[in-house]
């Protein structure tokens, strides 16, 4: 069977641990582009039930600081390795996108679970975008995404919550490779 480059290229997609990601990341007219392919997805009603905040260069070092503090607060027992690991996942790469899901749960058509899906893929789309621009992502949430401290120091309002954290940039060294999902684990047909 002959495979289009860009299914090639969905195969081969991965994730690349923020530990392994360094400058440069994508910048100007390459960073614009690519923020606006997250955005190119399934949006039932057109509702745009996302947005995007970018946190890059010294306010990375910043937003770190804050986290470890905010972290600090809620375990104040918490291991200073562990400190030291939350301070440098935002040292590593030189991009970090806060991928905001802004649902409606009172809509009186579309859904709130199919708002929060096309969130998701948002953020699915800026891996699938770095990828093919020749830089590494990952997606992180952890204990980050899901603290009402942290929306707040984001400045998220009513209606919105994290979908998680895209790291993005250039790629130091290559990841193991990942264990992928056996399709026959996965698949099954519905018969009637």
């Amino acid at each position: 069977m002959p495979v289009s480059p860009l299914f090639d290229a969905l195969a081969r997609r991965r994730s690349v641990p923020a530990r392994l990601l360094t400058t440069p990341a994508p910048s100007g007219a390459e960073r614009d582009a690519l923020l606006a392919f997250a955005l190119r997805v399934p949006d039932h009603g057109r509702l745009q039930p996302w947005r995007l905040i970018t946190i890059e260069g010294a306010a990375l070092t910043i937003f770190a600081a804050r986290l470890t503090e905010r972290l600090t607060e809620r375990e104040p027992d918490v291991n200073p390795a562990r400190l030291d690991k939350e301070r440098a996942c935002y040292a590593h790469g030189a991009l970090v996108v806060a991928v905001v899901a802004r649902v409606d749960p009172g809509h009186a058509r579309i859904p709130a679970q199919e708002q929060l899906l096309s969130a998701g893929c948002v953020a699915y789309n800026l891996l699938l975008g770095a990828q093919a621009l020749g830089y590494g992502a990952q997606w992180l949430t952890g204990w980050a995404a899901y603290d009402p401290h942290v929306a707040a120091l984001l400045g998220l309002g009513t209606g919105e919550s994290l979908i998680g954290f895209v790291h993005v940039g250039s790629i130091t060294d290559e990841p193991a490779p990942a264990p992928r999902a056996e399709p026959s684990a996965h698949i099954s047909a519905w018969t009637a």
